[in-house]
Order: structure tokens, then C-alpha cells, then sequence
């Protein structure tokens, strides 16, 4: 293994390079067949000109990564780097199988998707907004300045050292972890944070109160609906909404229409007194 300690002048030099141009991987689809593969490739041409100096090795490497290629952003540059460590060796064993290249690179995106897309969706993104709306619906601008350095400074940080990480480890180290189920683990527990964040979100960001009293025969005062529905269920209104929210997405509504007929249905229950 290479640790980031003991690589070489130029090879820092190929993985800085390799960095800079990785930001540009999920920008660049090129349909159902390929899709990011023009992304990976201009990606990992400082990996193929620094490793390869015939111009017959150089058109194989850039042929076996036109294959169709889709990971979480943030994440993806391990198994860039785990591809970049494969190429070196590729270049230096004449016995290596380039097969091997493409197959762990193919092998390794649900996995690595899964965690990634667990974590940076369901988990940092969610904290994140839960935090910058916590304060813009103060009237804070700080709010979103909040929102973007809290989910794009781990984000970058991530983004980094998994490019090295995967340089570093090589093929081995991931492929011990999925043989022994640690990464469906890794998944699991990432999703079940992901949707106790989102319950934590519902109950703290979405927010419903009736203004509407039942006069009971009898009573001294008017009954408070809202208080029979706290005693009913705390926050029942909120998750309704949410799961219907929910509901409509699945349906493929546009989340566009979803918003506005949230909005409008709290303008007219508003203006006709009910919350």
C-alpha cells in the first residue's frame, strides 16, 4: 500500500490534477449507455499520460473507461483512486488483468453509492437545511450561509481524502470489506440515521396550530381542537402533511406543484381563521 506520506513528487502532481478535474465528472452525461464515463475519462487522463507512455496502452485505458459510470458525487473520487492504483499496476505487471480495472470500478458503485447517498442526502444535507431553516425562519440571512458552509465544507473534505484513500489502500482493502458484509452494515446503519434525521426534521420544522375552539354545553370555556389533537397524536397535523407530501412524490408529481398547494392551502386556511 501507499500511504499519502510516501507518494512520490509526481504523483501528487497526477492526484491534485485528477482532483480538480473530478468536480467536473457529473456535469459531463452522455446518455443511458455511458452516461458519466466522458466525465471518468477526462478525470483520469493525468493517471493515463503519467502511467502509460506508449500511445496503444494510452487508447486501451481510454477505451476501458468508456463504460458506463454513476457514484455520489462527494464520494466517488475512492473509487477513482482505487482505478488509479489499478492503473499504475497495470502499467508496471505485464501479467496484471486490465479486466479487473473495469470490474471493480463497476463492482463498486452500488456500494459506494449506497453509503455515499445515505450520508451526503440523507444525513449531512438534512442536518445542514434543519439548521440554516432553524435560522432563516428567524429572518437570519445567516441561514443559508449557514446551510452551504455546513454541507460543502465536509462535503470538500470528503471529496479529497477519499481520492487519496483510495490511491492509498488499493483494491484489497475494499474488497475484504464488501466479502465480509461490512459495507451492507455501513449502508443499513447510514439509512437508519438518514430517516430518524428526517423525523427529527418534520417534527421541528414543520409546524401546524388550529386556532378553532368546540363550545361544549356545560363548559365554563371553549374547548381547544388543537388540544385534543395533541392528546390524540403531538405533531399528527405535520406528519399528515409530510406522508402526504411523501405520497405525492412517489406519485411523480412535480415538487414544485407540491409546494405551491402547501402554500396555498396555508393562505386559505389562514384567511379563514382556522390556523
Amino acid at each position: 500500500m501507499t500511504s499519502q506520506d510516501n507518494l512520490t513528487r509526481e504523483e501528487r502532481k497526477m492526484l491534485r490534477s485528477v482532483f480538480w478535474r473530478s468536480w467536473t465528472m457529473n456535469a459531463s452525461r452522455t446518455g443511458a449507455t455511458q452516461y458519466h464515463a466522458v466525465g471518468v475519462i477526462y478525470t483520469l487522463l493525468p493517471v493515463i499520460n503519467h502511467f502509460y507512455k506508449t500511445d496503444k496502452d494510452k487508447a486501451d485505458a481510454l477505451v476501458r473507461h468508456t463504460t458506463w459510470f454513476n457514484a455520489t458525487m462527494h464520494i466517488n473520487n475512492f473509487i477513482m483512486g482505487l482505478v488509479a492504483s489499478m492503473e499504475k499496476k497495470n502499467s508496471e505487471d505485464p501479467e496484471f488483468d486490465a479486466s479487473a480495472i473495469t470490474a471493480v470500478k463497476a463492482s463498486l458503485m452500488g456500494p459506494i453509492s449506497g453509503v455515499g447517498d445515505s450520508f451526503f442526502w440523507g444525513i449531512l444535507r438534512v442536518i445542514a437545511a434543519g439548521i440554516g431553516i432553524s435560522l432563516a425562519s428567524t429572518g437570519s440571512a445567516m441561514g443559508a450561509v449557514v446551510f452551504l458552509f455546513l454541507y460543502n465544507i465536509p462535503a470538500f473534505i470528503i471529496h479529497y481524502y477519499s481520492l487519496y484513500g483510495g490511491y492509498s489502500v488499493g483494491a484489497g482493502f475494499i474488497k475484504k470489506l464488501y466479502e465480509s458484509g461490512g459495507i451492507k452494515i455501513v449502508t443499513k446503519t447510514s439509512s437508519m440515521l438518514g430517516l430518524m434525521m428526517v423525523g427529527s426534521m418534520t417534527a421541528s420544522n414543520v409546524k401546524f396550530k388550529t386556532i378553532l375552539t368546540v363550545a361544549a354545553k356545560g363548559a365554563k370555556e371553549a374547548a381547544s381542537i388543537q388540544d385534543y389533537l395533541d392528546q390524540l397524536f403531538i405533531g399528527i397535523v405535520p406528519l399528515l402533511v409530510t406522508l402526504a407530501a411523501f405520497w405525492l412524490l412517489r406519485k411523480k408529481v412535480n415538487i414544485n406543484w407540491i409546494m405551491f398547494g402547501i402554500m396555498f392551502l396555508g393562505i386559505i386556511l389562514g384567511l379563514l381563521g382556522i390556523c
